[in-house]
Formats: structure tokens, C-alpha cells, sequence
């Protein structure tokens, strides 16, 4: 087995503090990799990292084009939105569209991330509401397709027609038969898949003929629609739409929990997947911004560029202590 290779460090002063340590691949639309740190055969949660996978069957079905979706609320599909009220305003709607409501949604109530958001909440003495959740955009997909499949409302449980959908799709781009699933915060399933496996299927994104094949085109729409869109794919302040727009919107990162993280390079025909091994998401956003920087996507001198893959640690009074820093493996 290969171990993880070293990928962020904290620096405080002089000193080495801390180090963070995870795996990385970088995949062509062949299935060829490229370049690789830790062990490519990793098998992992991609989490919701995974939230483009879930999301083809809504296209492919024929759901989104019978029930009119709009780009912004494919974007929304793939989100792990911070609840603002741009995220929350469109998923009502979307709702409202499918004739639902809030208890028709399986993913749980959530406070919602964004300040203002929370502020207003809290002011108002409001319990959040399930639309809030992060993942409720993919769970209005998900309720979608269920209502073009006519089948139950229960369409998180694994059996569901909409999650073997979601299970096929993800085997059949991945290339891998899944292991096995958890289930995610949101309560859907979660599947497994070596990184190897989730870097090729991010490769097929990237490579995707808006003319080609049905499946082509259902991922060029959802890639489009996220670079479109950074903003409602994860929320202001966020390293996902940081990044997607320090890139100019040529290029598509999503983060999932306990440190997971891709990156879909049309330009390139690449997909890249890391995981970084003790879970934190602050080595994962380093460790992404790095590898597109390697791979000549990000300009090492941007703001944000410089942001993640080398940034100042403050203390309380303002004053800089160290540095979080991208690890010379990476650079």
C-alpha cells in the first residue's frame, strides 16, 4: 500500500507546526494517470464531490427538459450551498414548481451558513428549514426525477428507483463497481469508489461533447452550469467560488466533506480528485488550489491563488503568526 503523501503545511514562524497528509490523481479522459501523490487505488466517500454523478440521471431521463430547468437550478443540483437567500429563493421555487414543499424534502434542516442568512434567522427567532440544508438543490433534483419516475416520496432509501438511477450512473462513469455506500449528511446514499475511479469519471466531465451522446451532453450541461453559476455552487467567501471565478469560469471545483475535493479541466480534458487523510477541509482547498496551479489552470499569482496555497495565519489582534502553505510534493 502506498502511504499519503505530504501535502499542506502550517508554519508558525520558523517552526513546522503541522502537516497534513492525503492522496491526489490526476486522470485524462482515457483513464490514464497522469500524475499521482499517495495511492491512486484509494478507495474513498467522495461525498459531495459526487453531487454531478447524482445529478446526470435528472438530465438523462428526460426529467429536467419535461419539468423546464433553468441552468441556474442545475447548478443548484450540484451545490452544496451556503443557504442565502440566492440558494434558498430558487430551491422554494423549484419546489413550488413541482407542486412540493419543504416536508416533501429527505435531506433534514440545517442553519444555514451564510451570515446574513443566520443573522435574520436568529433575529427572527426561525428554526431552519430543511431547505436551508446545503444539499437541498440536490435533493430538489432528486425529488424531480422521482416525481417523473412516479414513484415514492421516500427517494433517499437505496431501493429507491431514483437512487439505483443515481448508483448505475455513478458504477458506469466511474468505471468501477461501488463497494458499498455511506450515507451522507443529507441522508442519501454515498457510494465508493477508488480515486483513480472518481478522477476518471471528472476526466469524462471535462472531456464531454455538448453534441455528443446523451450522457455528453448531460454532463457538458452540468459542467457548464456550475462554471456559469459559481456563486449558487457554494456561496460567497467559499473556496469553490473563489476559485471557479479566479479561473474565469473555465474550470469546475466542488468540495465534499472530510477533505475531498475535484476539479474538472475542459481546456485540459483532465479530472483531478484528492483526499486528504485526517479530514480536513483546509488542506483540501490548499491542496486543490496547488494542483491547478501545477497544471497551469490558476495563475500562482492571483489573489486567491495565493489565498490557499500560501496563506497568512493572523491571531486574534490582527498580527501574522505563519503560513499555511501548499508542501514541495505539491509544488
Amino acid at each position: 500500500m502506498t502511504l499519503p503523501a505530504p501535502m499542506v503545511e502550517i508554519w508558525r514562524g520558523p517552526v513546522l507546526e503541522s502537516q497534513h497528509f492525503g492522496h491526489a490523481v490526476v486522470c485524462n479522459a482515457s483513464g490514464e494517470i497522469l500524475l499521482a501523490w499517495g495511492d491512486p487505488s484509494k478507495v474513498i466517500l467522495p461525498r459531495s464531490s459526487a453531487k454531478m454523478l447524482q445529478a446526470l440521471p435528472l438530465i438523462e431521463s428526460g426529467a429536467a427538459q419535461k419539468f423546464g430547468l433553468t441552468l441556474d437550478q442545475l447548478a443548484l443540483s450540484c451545490a452544496s450551498h451556503s443557504g442565502a437567500a440566492i440558494h434558498t429563493d430558487r430551491v422554494q421555487s423549484w419546489l413550488s414548481q413541482l407542486q412540493l414543499s419543504d416536508d416533501d424534502l429527505r435531506c433534514g434542516a440545517q442553519v444555514p451558513q451564510d451570515r446574513d442568512a443566520r443573522t435574520k434567522q436568529i433575529r427572527a427567532e426561525k428554526s431552519p428549514c430543511q431547505y436551508h440544508n446545503n444539499c437541498s438543490g440536490k435533493h430538489a433534483g432528486f425529488l424531480t426525477l422521482a416525481k417523473h419516475l412516479k414513484s415514492g416520496p421516500e427517494y433517499h432509501e437505496i431501493d429507491h428507483p431514483v437512487q439505483q438511477a443515481c448508483l448505475a450512473v455513478f458504477n458506469e462513469v466511474t468505471e468501477e463497481t461501488s463497494s458499498g455506500f455511506g450515507i451522507d449528511g443529507c441522508s442519501a446514499p454515498n457510494h465508493a469508489v477508488s480515486l483513480h475511479g472518481m478522477a476518471r469519471a471528472m476526466a469524462f466531465f471535462a472531456a464531454a461533447n455538448p453534441d455528443g451522446s446523451l450522457r455528453e451532453r448531460a454532463a457538458a450541461q452540468l459542467r457548464i452550469a456550475m462554471a456559469t453559476y459559481p456563486e449558487l455552487v457554494a456561496g460567497e467567501g467559499r473556496a469553490c467560488t473563489r476559485l471557479m471565478r479566479a479561473m474565469d469560469h473555465k474550470v469546475v471545483v466542488k468540495t465534499g466533506a472530510e477533505g475531498f475535493f475535484i476539479a474538472i479541466i475542459p481546456s485540459l480534458k483532465l479530472g483531478v480528485a484528492l483526499k486528504i487523510t485526517d479530514g480536513a477541509t483546509r488542506a483540501a482547498e490548499t491542496a486543490i488550489a496547488a494542483i491547478l496551479v501545477k497544471l497551469g489552470v490558476l495563475d500562482a499569482r492571483h489573489p486567491e491563488a495565493l489565498r490557499y496555497t500560501n496563506g497568512a495565519i493572523k491571531n486574534w489582534n490582527g498580527i501574522q503568526t505563519g503560513w499555511m502553505r501548499a508542501s514541495a510534493a505539491l509544488r
